[in-house]
């Protein structure tokens, strides 16, 4: 049976960080993960929906929001994945960055969070989802192109 190419990531070493999880043509995928996978509790739903919807109007509210193909949550509530088209990996860093510190310095109503928009309203959580922006923000500041590729496990053969 064939499994999507993200089964084949080692999850008992990544860390938190923005990962290449594919290229398909002009679009790039984007594993942005906040989240050490099952070494760290994951993000509570509520944070992990108002980051969703925070970081979603901010996207489509840039200059290249037309290249911004979706956002949106991880299953294992660890991050987020971002499909990008024509963008530079270095552009799509930076837009990464500033879209967290959005959320970070955000105050006011969360956008599209009320009963008419939002199958599911009640579940949001601001300070929450600020509080996990910036803990992210602090494992990227330095993040550059370089660091696209997912960490390789070393071989350790068992003897």
């Amino acid at each position: 049976m064939n499994t999507p190419s993200r089964f084949e990531v080692d999850h008992n070493i990544l860390k938190k960080g923005i990962y290449i999880s594919r290229i398909d043509d002009d679009i790039t995928t984007y594993d942005i993960r906040m989240k050490e996978p099952n070494r760290e509790p994951v993000l509570t739903n509520s944070a992990l929906h108002t980051i969703e919807h925070i970081f979603s109007v901010y996207a489509q509210n840039t200059e290249f929001s037309d290249n911004i193909v979706f956002f949106g949550p991880l299953g294992s509530r660890t991050g987020f994945c971002l499909l990008t088209r024509r963008l530079s990996d270095n552009y799509s860093i930076q837009f990464i960055k500033d879209g967290f510190q959005y959320i970070a310095d955000f105050w006011g109503r969360i956008p599209g969070a009320s009963p008419n928009e939002c199958g599911n309203c009640l579940e949001h959580n601001l300070p929450q989802a600020k509080e996990e922006a910036k803990q992210f923000l602090d494992a990227i500041k330095d993040w550059s192109k370089d660091d696209l590729e997912y960490p390789i496990a070393e071989d350790n053969e068992e003897e």
